[in-house]
């Protein structure tokens, strides 16, 4: 006896698990019977005279519990599935608990969608400011364009039954699925009934949907969350209130979670996280299981899965079918499953069979009568072709063969596949069905009393009763704050990034100010050091913007299964973040307050801490807010930077409200950043009495000057006086009082309240998915064929080709392909990979060889490291040890190694702008050697979109393709560079239909036929595509080999190695491919007695193979490696590499107007804004203050621009890393350098566009425009530019970026002079110089506003009083000649009004240290800046290059 731990260490193999076998069985007794049954007969309708009758159970997560109890001795073959759920099941009923089921019924299903002539082409720039297409999208939005995507759909699927939807890719398969599943938002209308059971769409959607699952195709989970946490989260929030056995929520939930591991050969990997492209998680195959196990956990009655078993290999996605089926027989589900590549043991678990072609129905019934249906229709199958790859392919007017002497005329088109149904038995049956079921449960009071009991019992205490969650909302928060705990465990880098910065940040700025002393000349940075506080928190709070749009899709599902209400996830994030944001701030307070040496009274710092606090708080809430309002990232980001000006502008400190003009003073009053700076400014100046710094006259001839005579030059200061009242400062620079503080306060709560209750609001109403639907786009100009846009190769309105017949074959041309001569081997391949558990080996010895003109394929379970060894064969690997020999022909693998060989991606990364013409054209160009001309490029582009199938589709958006045209779009790519060595596939039908499969290996198998040499991994194949493949490497968990070698015909071959060596018998007509898996154990819990891998070892065939590979060596010639001469790592030169890489860059950027416009509507809003706040500004010192800080705010700007360009900046550098350098295909240094060229022409663009709407508005003399112009329009776009993009390259994602640039950001400019004048910066004055910004601030006020002339206004004069006698000329002369400024009054006698500077450049050079004569010195030095930020934008991508992300700990994981 063991523990039940015992068995993680060496996973799921060791556990074993079993889904029962007999269903199997049972299925294939119950279809030899209904065999017999004529055609004519309707089969017999069960008899439902009451709730009870109809309810048989379901598969709830207590009866999982109740098994696991049971299992006290975790023997590897003891628990079964079926016999868990029976037990359960009885237990159940003997408690007596109420449960409930859940049928679907559709009469005349019709699903339409929105369409318009300009819908179908690509938006650009262009088209965006073309005032003709705007007329025309105003015609078009008054007459409403629809197009149907599904039409005429009817039938019924009852509790207790399994459909099989089956179709081509964009068919109509997923929206048939939606659509049952009552998730038809995303569509213009629904027409037709649907009926479940008694209750409405409606009614399911507002109370029930919970009960009715949609398990898309795609993984999306929180990456950092494990296996367990995932899974436990959906049990936790879907667990009914009445459990078997009065067990506790806990217990219930921890047992059902480890069933679900259990089942889906989970448990080896319950403390993994889930992961995703930027954190290593579990595999691909191990993610489906869990989307899968999640989709289960929610407890559903009727369930529609969207292709689930993609990405599975055969036989964990035939367990996963079979588990499906003992569910759905033993609990009565409705189970309605869409699978693109169903072996013929997947397709005899299902009861019907729904059969889809261009959005109409070519059949609806019983699964064994769907073939003979069609073979009576005329229609012949293939020979060893499934029945589901049969019925796929007659809706393929390419792929259907038909009976030559067939009597009958046979359906062409859609239409006419539609009527032949409509006019046949099975038809008639549906109906009839139909109408039994209708009169049965339709409309059935009692049975929807019933089912309401069923659902009461299981809602928790205070929940809704007429809602459709389970727990309560008090519970739902509960589990969401402790999944948001979880998501921060699992991801810290964030929160620590968060800390670091502002810990840096308080320090700097602390010492900057340090000790300030409490006299007059510090009041200008008392108010900076404040106005600071709040404008890094507000910058920070709109840095997590992009974050928070990788959770929408994730929110949106669980909405979606009623686990809980959107706002929940809001109001965890915001009440987790509390302490995070209390803790930061706390910490950011005390180093600044103390540092600086504000007014030390316990009052007035937590008045400091929770002003700041608050107004944080009430900044990440609008931050969140705008996340919630906009589906795109580009808009929020946009709009928040607007925002952040906004707030800037009108908090009172950059201009003080005295000063603002009466139009925009509102404002003032709905910015939370106003009474959050009042509060800080009046809590440190109330208590203040600031002794005067200069009290004017000073100098020798006034050192006999009593006080009565002077006067302190300061606004606030009472003649006569040698103290300045900081109050009396306050309320008349600023026009606060200190008796606003409370007012202030609830103000401040007040916004803060309502931004987190419109958070809140906007979540829970605004649930659309941010993805937007699924529509292929064409490239403006193009010619659209109809094929193109109906969603499958052909439509019902194009001219069909000839059907073919049984006899006809299928060439594809080669397209030009140069025959590779070289074999590519490999000996004791071994790969080691460190883990902080230690070093783990992913393969194992493996040896094997890729010949020319075969085609090889990689199998093996999931997680058997098929693409691992795909990626070290390629020399694609990451962070590893490779072991062993990889040679070409017997010589060592040249430099060039990369670029001679294609490399296939499961992932399909591409640039998503690109057209499909122009991504093979681009391959081409940068892959081919230069000394080929463009026209044969061009020309070979053009025979590789015929070879794939993309001919219709050249010119279509691949961003906007479907998986089918993307995968048969990452295959044209590799082909057009012409590998001279090797092709690469790593699971290139993955995602497709068995038509479209078989269509990839066919012109795979042409392509050997030519002498390519192809290595390719597979998952799911038929027996007619395995067959495809002439040899086979198996590989087994561990990286083991299994078995290499020839196929043979038939797949004599392997079947005879694996019956020689202990395996069963092959069955008669059963899958080759299924077969040796599952004699060697593959699968999610399956296992073998023998070990296959110490069989391989000892066997005749690996001796074989090694003295193959030996010969194969020996024959080797010096020259034969297929490689360059040169042995370049390139084909082409630098130069010509970042000619190609800039147009892409340019021709990118034209095709994505959001982000473009984006740019342009900011820079013109921003200009407008802030010329109209500082209009016209007058020439006193105040007014020349203004313009200084018109100036200053420009630079606020760049903020949200850099923002955006770091987006794209990273999202290329992706593309680059995942695909294109591994190709080597260009230069690194050649992506910056175009990466640079490309941005800054927008960038500058937007800089004359905010120059013209800024300087003329805030009122600066045209005669200063050339010099600011170069500067503001030029100079600092080319800056922000490459400084955003230096961050960018060092940083690992858009978050971290976004972080380290604020932090870079606060730093020049705080040290540009504005904020903490220069005589006051102390030890720092050398950051002064080093900082950027204070060359261009200095430019750019000097030449703006310097040698100009100040009027003092009146409040702002001094007033001194001239000693008895003397007029105030005759006083002051003597010191205005020494000190500068002017005298108003200088005859009187009595008051002389004193201005403290004359010029403008006295008032800079005394304040700010500006100088107009050092303006073209500064343009120097900013230019050289330019070229620092470029230099260590190359640097830190150099860096990681060579040794990976240089902030690699403090990667986001979303």
């Amino acid at each position: 006896m063991v523990s039940w731990d015992f068995f993680d260490p060496s996973g799921v193999n060791a556990l074993s698990p079993r889904v029962s076998w007999r269903r199997r069985t049972t299925f294939t007794q119950r279809q030899a019977s209904s065999a017999a049954i004529s055609l004519e007969l309707m089969p017999p309708v069960v008899e439902r005279s009451s709730f009870e009758s109809y309810t048989s159970s379901r598969s709830s997560i207590e009866s999982h519990a109740t098994e696991l109890e049971k299992v006290a001795d975790p023997d590897p073959n003891a628990f079964d599935f079926e016999k868990t759920l029976r037990r359960a099941i009885e237990q159940r009923e003997a408690e007596h608990i109420p449960a409930r089921k859940l049928g679907v019924l559709f009469k005349d299903l019709r699903v339409t969608v929105r369409s318009s002539e300009d819908s179908s082409y690509q938006s650009t720039m262009g088209s965006v400011l073309n005032p003709l297409v705007w007329i025309k999208n105003i015609r078009a939005s008054r007459t409403t364009r629809t197009r149907d995507i599904l039409t005429g759909f009817s039938g019924v699927v009852k509790p207790g039954e399994m459909l099989l939807v089956l179709g081509r890719p964009g068919s109509g398969c997923s929206t048939l699925l939606k659509s049952l599943a009552n998730q038809t938002d995303e569509y213009d209308k629904v027409s037709g009934e649907r009926h479940y059971d008694s209750f409405s769409p409606d009614e399911i959607k507002n109370y029930y949907r919970g009960d009715v699952t949609y398990c898309a195709e795609d993984d999306i989970h929180f990456p950092s969350l494990t296996v367990s946490q995932t899974l436990s989260f959906a049990a936790k929030l879907r667990a009914p209130h009445t459990r078997l056995g009065n067990q506790s929520r806990e217990i219930y939930v921890k047992r059902f979670t480890e069933i679900l591991m259990t089942v889906f050969g989970l448990r080896h990997a319950r403390d993994t996280p889930v992961g995703d492209a930027a954190l290593r998680g579990v595999s691909g195959g191990e993610k489906k299981r869990v989307s899968i196990a999640e989709a289960l956990a929610a407890r559903s009655l009727l369930g529609c899965w969207d292709n689930s078993t993609r990405g599975l290999d055969a036989s964990t996605a035939l367990e996963f079918v079979r588990a499906l089926r003992i569910a759905t027989d033993l609990a009565q589900l409705t189970s309605i499953v869409s699978i693109y590549q169903a072996g013929e043991a997947l397709y005899e678990l299902f009861d019907k069979v729904c059969v889809i072609g261009e959005g109409r129905c070519y059949f609806f019934g019983r699964a064994d009568h769907a073939r003979a249906y069609f073979e009576a229709l005329g229609f012949v199958p293939g020979e060893r072709q499934t029945t589901s790859d049969f019925l796929v392919a007659v809706t393929d007017p390419n792929g259907r063969t038909t009976s030559p002497t067939h009597p009958f005329p046979i359906p062409r088109t859609a239409i006419e596949f539609e009527t032949a149904f409509q006019s046949s038995i099975h038809s008639q049956l549906n109906k009839s069905e139909m109408m039994a079921y209708w009169h049965e449960l339709v409309g059935r009071p009692d049975l929807v009393d019933n089912f309401n009991k069923s659902i009461s019992a299981e809602k928790a205490k205070r929940a809704t009763r007429r809602g459709p969650y389970t727990v309560n909302t008090s519970m739902q928060l509960k589990a969401v704050m402790l999944r948001r705990l979880q998501i921060l465990r699992g991801n810290p880098g964030v929160p620590i990034v968060q800390l670091i910065t502002f810990v840096i940040v308080a320090t700097v700025v602390g010492t900057v100010f340090y000790h300030i002393k409490d006299n007059t000349a510090a009041f200008m940075s008392r108010g900076g050091i404040l106005f600071f506080s709040l404008l890094y928190g507000s910058l920070s709070a709109m840095a997590e913007i992009p974050a928070l749009y990788s959770q929408k899709p994730i929110v949106h599902r669980h909405q979606k299964g009623a686990m809980y209400h959107p706002f929940v996830e809001s109001l965890a994030l915001t009440v987790v973040q509390l302490p995070i944001t209390f803790v930061i701030q706390f910490v950011f307070s005390v180093i600044v307050y103390f540092l600086v040496g504000l007014q030390h009274t316990a009052r007035q710092y937590f008045t400091f801490f929770a002003s700041g606090f608050l107004t944080t708080v009430a900044l990440q809430a609008l931050a969140r807010s705008l996340t919630s309002m906009f589906k795109s990232k580009s808009s929020a980001q946009g709009v928040s930077g607007i925002v952040t000006l906004v707030s800037m502008l009108y908090m009172g400190y950059v201009l003080p409200e005295t000063t603002m003009i009466r139009a925009l003073k509102w404002l003032v009053w709905v910015n939370p950043l106003r009474y959050g700076f009042e509060i800080l400014m009046t809590n440190e100046f109330h208590t203040l009495n600031a002794t005067c710094s200069a009290l004017i006259p000073f100098g020798p001839a006034y050192e006999n000057v009593t006080l009565a005579n002077k006067a302190c030059v300061i606004v606030g200061s009472i003649s006569g006086q040698s103290t300045v009242l900081g109050s009396n400062y306050a309320r008349m620079s600023y026009g606060y009082a200190y008796s606003h503080l409370l007012r202030d306060a609830g103000a401040l709560v007040a916004y803060t309240l309502f931004f987190v209750a419109v958070f809140l609001i906007l979540t829970e109403t605004n649930t659309s998915s941010s993805a937007e639907t699924s529509v292929t786009l064409f490239k403006r100009g193009s010619r659209i064929s109809s094929a193109a846009t109906s969603g499958s190769p052909t439509s019902e309105n194009s001219q069909y080709p000839p059907l073919r017949a049984a006899s006809q074959g299928h060439v594809v041309p080669s397209g030009g392909l140069l025959p590779t001569r070289s074999t590519f081997t490999w000996r004791n391949l071994t790969y080691t990979v460190p883990l902080p558990s230690g070093p783990r080996r992913l393969l194992d010895g493996i040896s094997g060889f890729v010949a020319p003109g075969k085609v090889t394929a990689l199998m093996g379970e999931s997680g058997a490291g098929k693409t691992t060894l795909l990626n070290v064969l390629a020399g694609r690997q990451g962070v590893g040890v490779v072991g062993g020999d990889r040679l070409i022909h017997g010589q060592p693998l040249q430099a060039d190694f990369e670029s001679q060989t294609g490399y296939c991606q499961q992932t399909d990364t591409h640039t998503p702008e690109q057209t499909v013409r122009e991504a093979l054209l681009f391959s081409a160009m940068l892959r081919q050697p230069k000394l080929v001309s463009v026209a044969e490029k061009a020309a070979h582009v053009e025979s590789c979109l015929r070879m794939c199938g993309l001919a219709e589709h050249a010119n279509a958006i691949v961003g906007t393709l479907g998986v089918e045209h993307r995968k048969r779009t990452t295959i044209g790519v590799e082909l057009a560079a012409k590998p001279k060595l090797l092709l690469f596939l790593d699971e290139p039908t993955s995602g497709l239909d068995s038509q479209s499969a078989l269509a990839i290996m066919k012109f795979l198998r042409t392509l050997a036929e030519n002498g390519q040499a192809i290595l390719c991994t597979i998952h799911q194949p038929s027996n007619e595509l395995f067959q495809s493949f002439d040899r086979l490497l198996l590989l087994k968990k561990g990286g083991r080999t299994v078995y290499f070698g020839d196929i043979g015909r038939e797949c004599r071959k392997v079947i005879k190695y694996f019956e020689s060596n202990g395996a069963r018998q092959c069955i008669p007509g059963e899958n080759p491919a299924e077969y040796i898996l599952d004699v060697i154990g593959a699968g999610a819990t399956a296992t073998s007695v023998l070990d296959w891998g110490e069989k391989w070892s000892a066997s005749e065939e690996d001796q074989k193979l090694k003295q193959r590979i030996e010969e194969l060596h020996s024959v080797a010639q010096p020259n034969s490696s297929g490689s360059t001469a040169t042995h370049s790592e390139f084909a082409t030169d630098w130069a010509y590499q970042f000619k190609i890489l800039l147009m892409r860059n340019f021709q990118c950027a034209w095709r994505n107007p959001p982000y473009l416009m984006a740019k342009i509507i900011l820079n013109i809003f921003s200009g407008l804004l802030i010329g109209f706040t500082f209009f016209h500004v007058t020439d006193s010192l105040q007014g020349t203050q203004n313009k200084l800080f018109a100036i200053f705010m420009s630079l606020v700007v760049c903020v949200s621009l850099s923002n955006k360009i770091q987006v794209v900046f990273i999202d290329t550098r992706n593309v680059y890393e995942v695909r294109e350098r591994l190709s080597r295909m260009y230069s690194w240094t050649a992506m910056l350098a175009s990466q640079i060229v490309a941005e800054v022409p927008w960038n500058v663009l937007g800089g004359i566009l905010y120059f013209i709407t800024w300087f003329w508005t805030v009122g600066y003399e045209t005669s200063r425009a050339g010099y600011t112009f170069l500067v503001i329009a030029i100079i600092f776009p080319i800056y922000f530019t490459t400084f955003a993009q230096m961050v960018a390259a060092m940083a690992s994602d858009v978050v971290v970026s976004a972080l380290i640039f604020t932090l870079l950001f606060a730093f020049t400019v705080t040290f540009n002079g504005v904020l903490q004048p220069y005589s006051h910066l102390g030890w720092w004055k050398w950051m002064y110089r080093v900082s950027p910004l204070t060359y261009l601030i200095e430019g750019v006020v000097g030449q703006a506003i310097g040698n100009q002339y100040i009027t003092c206004a009146p409040h702002e004069f001094a007033i001194v009083a001239p000693p008895s006698g003397k007029s105030c000329q005759q006083y002051m002369a003597t010191f205005i000649s020494s000190y500068g400024g002017y005298l108003q009054n200088p005859d009187s006698c009595n008051s002389c009004q004193y201005c403290a500077a004359r010029t403008t450049d006295e008032f800079l050079a005394q304040n700010f240290n500006i100088f107009y004569a050092h303006r073209w010195r500064n343009v120097g030095i900013l230019l050289v800046y330019i070229v620092v930020n470029i230099a260590g934008m190359y640097l830190f991508t150099f860096l990681r290059m060579r040794k990976g992300n240089l902030l690699g700990i403090f990667r986001s994981k979303k």
